[in-house]
């Protein structure tokens, strides 16, 4: 009988655990980005580049980007290290080394994980001279 309730407290505490990590609502619900794809046009080859993706606070609380992702080791993000405030721009730094062979186009990700929000993922394209 004992093992009956530890399995059905567990269950409901799983229960439990999964309605938590779906409140988290969608991104576009806090944040609107500047742009959802930033074309940095035409780069030479092993000459990198950064660039600033812009995005506005147009929810009613302060926005912690807790964590900036890139999709490859060419890639690199630095997220804002203070909050941003309700109506206030916010700025995530990108870098990108052209590494790829000459000719080629390129379409990297850049995924925002904002604090209570899912994720949200702006992509930049350009090409290599």
């Amino acid at each position: 009988m004992k093992q009956f309730y530890l399995l059905a407290v567990l269950f409901f505490m799983g229960l439990a655990v999964t309605a938590n990590a779906q409140e988290a609502v969608p991104a576009d619900k806090v944040i609107k980005m500047a742009k959802e794809e930033y074309n940095v046009g035409k780069l030479k080859f092993k000459k990198g580049t950064s660039f600033f993706m812009e995005f506005t606070n147009i929810s009613k609380k302060p926005v912690i980007v807790e964590s900036v992702l890139v999709g490859c080791g060419c890639t690199v993000a630095e997220k804002p290290s203070a909050p941003v405030m309700p109506g206030k721009v916010g700025k995530i730094k990108v870098g990108y080394d052209a590494t790829a062979a000459a000719g080629s186009t390129f379409k990297k990700d850049v995924t925002i994980k904002i604090k209570g929000a899912q994720p949200k993922t702006v992509y930049f394209t350009g090409e290599i001279i």
